[in-house]
């Protein structure tokens, strides 16, 4: 399509939406239920394969394949879904006044558009002639790539002991490896859960076999004749196969800041995901809705079902309701409800051996938030009634 044929009416343009990941899938199949006929089309920059984010750190665990892990392939997707799907395209500019979206020399008007290309895992410059041994797992490809080069391998370290980093080191160990992790952190899960439950996670795959290594980080990395050797802050090493980085995700903002969007941490919504130009949106890990970047799962399906109903003419604000948050870590299960930012308030704890209960009321003595571990995991639903509806 050329420049001057963007003049069509932008009613006969579709939604275009950007990126096939959870966020991008979920919206169409959303919009579908709502709407058959209105003009879909995808476009990514990957293979376009239809898989649950969430299910990459569970494949030892489920011993699945990347293959196995996914659900359909483009052309399936489009046959379902009544949509166009282009893979392996990335786009390289957008222009709001004009309704396009630029892919490379070629143009491509749009009713709506939808930013759903998530977010990056954050890059750590290590030197060392190992750097070919440091994966980072953010896609279905990346996880195939790991898969492929641990074939005949048996040690694993993991750079962090947040979410992602506690979900790897439980499925590794149930895999049958050797698992060793590294976090300038004093326990697990700390921007997550409060101390004692971090506590209680780290213990439970302690007992599982997962050597943890707190308050280091990771400074050089060379290779081995078999392996690579971490080396780390504090002098000593560590001799493994292969390296994980799970030290954080960053929304991608870099298109949207050059096309003028509003951007802060992520790209700034309001609670109709709509960016800070006309029929621009934003949804998943990219997206900041009113401050916050949420890269969980419920979210994400709140927001997907609320811009749908947008996008097919009923405006609808998002509306998350009370969504707890849980981790793959059956060593020892943890659910969290992170209190909203802003609410004052305190901790209280419960700690039986390995299993805590901690519950975060505010000044009112109104239950806000809270995390349980181990067998206090199934008082989750009686909890999650007693905290407010508009958390």
């Amino acid at each position: 399509m050329t420049e001057t044929n963007t003049a069509l009416a932008l009613d006969i343009a579709p939604i275009i939406i950007i990126g096939t990941g959870m966020s991008g899938y979920s919206l169409a199949r959303e919009i579908r239920k709502l709407n058959k006929d209105v003009a879909l089309m995808l476009v990514t920059a990957d293979d376009g394969h239809s898989y649950s984010k969430p299910m990459l750190s569970t494949g030892f665990t489920k011993a699945k394949t990347a293959e196995q892990l996914s659900m359909a392939d483009p052309g399936k997707m489009a046959e379902q879904l009544s949509l166009e799907v282009r893979t392996f395209t990335t786009v390289t500019g957008i222009d709001t006044d004009q309704h396009i979206v630029r892919i490379g020399d070629e143009v491509f008007a749009y009713s709506k558009l939808v930013i759903a290309w998530g977010a990056n895992i954050v890059q750590l410059d290590i030197p060392g002639s190992g750097a070919d041994k440091v994966f980072s797992i953010n896609d279905l490809a990346d996880y195939r790539r790991f898969r492929a080069s641990l074939s005949g391998k048996k040690r694993v370290l993991i750079m962090g002991a947040g979410l992602i980093g506690c979900e790897f080191a439980n499925d590794l160990r149930i895999g049958g490896y050797q698992v060793d992790v590294v976090a300038p952190s004093d326990t697990v899960l700390t921007g997550l859960l409060p101390v004692d439950a971090g506590e209680s996670v780290a213990e439970g795959l302690k007992s599982a076999g997962v050597q943890f290594h707190f308050g280091r980080v990771v400074t050089q990395v060379d290779a081995l004749e078999q392996g690579v050797a971490a080396i780390l802050n504090d002098g000593s090493t560590i001799e493994t196969d292969i390296v994980i980085s799970a030290v954080g995700l960053k929304p991608r903002t870099v298109l949207a800041n050059n096309a003028g969007l509003l951007v802060n941490n992520g790209i700034v919504v309001n609670r109709m995901l709509e960016t800070s130009a006309p029929d621009v949106f934003a949804l998943g890990d990219c997206a900041e809705v009113d401050g916050q970047v949420l890269l969980y799962v419920l979210p994400l399906m709140a927001c997907a079902r609320a811009l749908a109903k947008t996008l097919t003419g009923q405006p609808t604000d998002v509306n998350y309701g009370v969504m707890p948050i849980m981790t793959k870590t059956p060593a020892c299960p943890a659910v969290v409800l992170p209190p909203k930012p802003g609410i004052e308030g305190a901790w209280s704890t419960i700690r039986e051996g390995s299993h805590v209960k901690a519950l975060f009321n505010d000044l009112n003595g109104s239950l806000q938030g809270f995390a349980l571990t181990g067998d206090f995991t199934a008082e989750k639903q009686a909890l999650v009634k007693l905290v407010p509806a508009s958390h």
